[in-house]
């Protein structure tokens, strides 16, 4: 199809499940069939795929929880937290599976509890990466004093918590207002809906808290709070203190891998919104398809935080083991037994792997 000018639709959705064709003031259109076709091949296994192990890793991690541990310190009420915000989140993808296989099949409300659920979960699982960055850095660079205020900080972390949830409710209150069904040519598609006279300071605005917020100050912080923990790890003598620093190079690559590409295509629908920026037809066509790989793949970050938050824990470890013993025919002596050797080989480090946090479950 030959290139032709349009300007793109003030409304159109950030989160958007369909993509709808642009309608061009002379009465043409940018038709999008082509987007919706790959999205109907390549999006649903993805969205399938994180959904399933999603589930699967972040369940365990509230069953083992649930089962074997009280919330002991600040980061086990963080990370309980993240792993419920995942769910949330991931309770989500059926309905975008479906809808990119398809349409949109069901009605306006559950459009404003998916994209609000949506919102709500992004904002409140990278705040609280960022705030288990900060807790790392006060039980790390801070020991002396966070174990001073060890029983406040419980109380101090669920209130946190509960600041993170209200938060980012208050965020996704454009979702929640503006989500609605709309009606293509031949297809619904669940979109946001502002207001004619506002809509571009609307959209400019929850483009903007979306890319500061659930990306630019999370990783500004975490950044900051790990540059201060790593001269304390390099001159501990511990000899986990190189596991540890893995770690924290784990959690920074993974999230700017799996989140700078979505965010830098977010980044560029500000700019369009701001401007009002005229493209052609073609080059519309391929922001749609890189944003939907590119949000696919910052999907799978909650896949990936169970096992660098929580699985290499050796206590973390120690309670999956005897859960899945359960299910087995290996005893809880024998169970006990394997891991014995383990647990003792990591016993002068312990104090170093304690304030690690991800290394102490």
């Amino acid at each position: 199809m030959e290139s032709q000018s349009f300007t793109g639709d003030a409304n159109e959705d950030l989160y958007m499940l369909s993509t709808p064709d642009y309608f061009i003031d002379t009465g043409s259109y940018c038709e999008k069939s082509s987007v919706r076709k790959f999205a109907a091949y390549v999006l649903p296994p993805i969205y399938w795929s994180v959904f399933f192990l999603g589930l699967f890793g972040n369940g365990l991690i509230v069953i083992v929880y649930l089962t074997y541990k009280r919330l002991k310190t600040m980061t086990d009420t963080y990370l309980i937290n993240l792993a419920i915000a995942d769910i949330l989140f991931l309770m989500t993808l059926p309905f975008w599976a479906i809808s990119a296989s398809h349409e949109w099949i069901f009605y306006t409300i559950p459009c404003k509890i998916v994209n609000s659920m949506y919102t709500i979960t992004v904002y409140s699982g990278m705040l609280l990466l960022a705030c288990i960055s900060v807790d790392r850095y006060i039980a790390i660079v801070q020991a002396t004093k966070a174990q001073r205020y060890r029983t406040r900080s419980i109380i101090l972390s669920k209130l946190v918590s509960l600041s993170v949830w209200i938060f980012a409710v208050v965020l996704s209150l454009p979702e929640i207002l503006f989500s609605t069904v709309k009606e293509g040519l031949s297809f619904k598609f669940c979109t946001m809906s502002y207001p004619i006279e506002v809509s571009k300071t609307l959209k400019v605005i929850v483009i903007a808290l979306k890319v500061t917020m659930a990306f630019c100050m999370p990783l500004l912080v975490m950044i900051f709070s790990y540059a201060l923990i790593i001269p304390t790890l390099i001159h501990a003598r511990s000899f986990q203190k190189h596991k540890a620093l893995k770690v924290i190079f784990a959690i920074l690559s993974v999230f700017v891998l799996s989140q700078l590409p979505y965010n830098s295509i977010l980044i560029v629908r500000v700019l369009d919104a701001a401007n009002t920026t005229v493209s052609d037809c073609a080059t519309s066509q391929n922001i749609d398809i890189a944003y939907k790989i590119t949000q696919s793949i910052a999907f799978i970050h909650c896949c990936l935080n169970p096992f660098i938050y929580v699985f290499v824990g050796v206590k973390f470890r120690s309670d999956l083991f005897k859960f899945f013993s359960k299910f087995s025919c290996i005893s809880e002596s024998k169970s006990s037994a394997r891991l014995k050797p383990n647990i003792r080989a990591k016993l002068p480090s312990e104090i170093l792997e304690t304030k690690m946090g991800t290394l102490s479950l």
